[in-house]
């Protein structure tokens, strides 16, 4: 839980950066600051620790214990593409109706990543292993 209010911690200042070019005009540079960071966040603020810790073992193979997560790239996959045909359909315009619209479409994504964790759409993620903390 700690990890998600630290995530939306630091999302805030981009958020609020790309809020501010918007109210100047500057909607495109919203626009990829909001993507350009997600790219960064994703391939290398996860990817360089992966990678890191396979030179530790030796260049094997880590295992993530999830399923879920194939099913949580397909589905932020496909609003990406949304995102896409919608900003499309909307004239390459940012305007409040888009805005509502993306948040829509991340109420959806975290609703359906979170019944994926949760298991509740067949068995993703296994139990928790047992510690001396349980």
């Amino acid at each position: 839980m700690g990890i998600t209010f630290l995530a939306a911690g630091v999302s805030v200042p981009d958020a609020i950066v790309s809020l501010l070019v918007a109210r100047e005009g500057l909607g495109d540079m919203a626009v990829s600051n909001a993507v350009g960071s997600n790219v960064f966040d994703i391939l290398l603020c996860l990817g360089f620790p992966w990678f890191l810790m396979s030179v530790v073992h030796g260049m094997e193979t880590i295992p993530v214990y999830s399923e879920g997560l194939t099913y949580s790239s397909i589905t932020l996959l496909s609003n990406v593409v949304i995102l896409l045909i919608v900003t499309h359909v909307n004239g390459w315009k940012l305007d409040k109706k888009l805005g509502v619209i993306l948040m829509i479409l991340y109420v959806i994504f975290m609703v359906l990543a979170s019944l994926y964790e949760l298991n509740i759409f067949g068995y993703f993620h296994p139990p928790t292993c047992k510690s001396k903390y349980d």
